[in-house]
């Protein structure tokens, strides 16, 4: 075979001193390699999404068929920064988890023969994105614990017992964009928040894996759409966490329980947050008492809750029932980092006002 009969390839091979009985053999496709994992992994069962989940690795899609799937669905792989893992579906692929089932361990970790109930359980399990599919009729919706840069983009998550979508155990710079969240706290009203950000601080004995807060940090909530009948706030944003972003989402406030102090859109303990450009209304049945709420539920000075936060361009209708829009508490606890309320708020509807603190033109 003379090199003009060779692939270009081949030919570079010859030139740069590769023996020409390797180079042809090169050339014509050679022994077969031992293939490496699928890019892409299509599931139309529930056994195939499990087994999908527990062998992901970074780079790989993994794309669910239209239909529902019952049971535990859980992983523990991370994927990486320049090669994420990716769960998606369309909305008709629903994910739904009948348990919980077997004895719990004493902080919710993956466990075997524990079945935890949670629609979706992300655990150690960082860069992964999440787009499309549905999870619904599950003790949780969707859980992401010590995962963080996960996003999760056009999810509907709907008929939950307890919260939607929680970013727990310092999953920071995450993000949930463009989804749908509907009817939680359907057995525990208290504890059915839409998206809940970090943990409260008497669980970061559980949750609190950095230097003893939970810290999900800079985590963005963006363009999603809340309500109704969310029992508790549409998104709660808890104490030790800081920097995020909740940008243009729009708040349906009916159902709103006011159980476990659960009578606003959004109630912000972290620090640092802009709120801004979201839409929020209240109508019957529920309790309201302000739009947006700040409180600070620590007592250690050296560590601020509920400060240095800004509202900006929001708009709300409180129905004839809220006094604020936005009521900023605690105003001394926060007088070295204070909270900012800008003139480009507005409000209808309301009782009392705009916000009970001088706005920021």
């Amino acid at each position: 075979m003379s090199p003009r009969s060779l692939s270009r390839s081949a030919v570079f091979r010859c030139a740069v001193g590769v023996p020409a009985t390797i180079a042809v053999v090169v050339a014509l496709g050679g022994p077969a390699r031992a293939a490496g994992p699928a890019r892409f992994v299509d599931v139309a069962t529930a056994a195939q999404l499990r087994t999908a989940l527990a062998g992901a690795v970074p780079g790989q899609a993994i794309r669910l068929a239209a239909g529902t799937y019952r049971g535990s669905f859980v992983t523990t792989k991370p994927g990486t920064a320049a090669e994420p893992i990716t769960l998606s579906g369309p909305a008709d692929a629903v994910l739904i988890n009948d348990g919980p089932a077997g004895e719990a361990p004493g902080c919710p970790v993956p466990t075997a023969g524990w079945d935890s109930g949670y629609g979706l359980w992300l655990s150690g399990a960082p860069y992964w994105t999440l787009r499309g599919f549905t999870v619904q009729e599950s003790k949780k919706g969707i859980v992401v614990d010590a995962s963080p840069h996960t996003t999760i983009d056009g999810v509907t998550v709907h008929h939950i017992d307890e919260e939607a979508v929680h970013f727990r155990r310092s999953s920071a710079d995450s993000v949930l964009e463009n989804s749908t969240i509907t009817h939680t706290g359907l057995v525990q009203p208290g504890y059915g928040e839409g998206v809940y950000l970090g943990s409260a601080g008497s669980n970061w004995g559980c949750h609190g894996n950095s230097g003893g807060a939970d810290r999900g940090d800079r985590i963005q909530v963006l363009g999603n759409h809340i309500g109704p009948f969310i029992a508790a706030e549409p998104i709660d944003v808890k104490e030790g966490t800081s920097g995020g972003l909740i940008r243009g989402n729009t708040f349906d406030g009916r159902g709103i329980t006011g159980e476990n102090s659960a009578d606003s859109w959004i109630d912000v303990k972290g620090t640092g947050y802009t709120i801004e450009g979201n839409t929020g209304t209240f109508a019957p049945p529920g309790t309201f008492a302000n739009g947006y709420e700040n409180h600070n539920p620590s007592t250690n000075p050296s560590f601020p809750n509920g400060c240095g936060n800004v509202w900006r361009a929001n708009r709300s209708d409180l129905g004839g029932v809220g006094a604020y829009a936005i009521k900023i508490s605690s105003v001394s606890k926060c007088a070295a980092n204070p909270n900012v309320v800008y003139a480009s708020n507005t409000v209808t509807n309301a009782r009392s006002g705009l916000t009970n603190i001088p706005v920021t033109p």
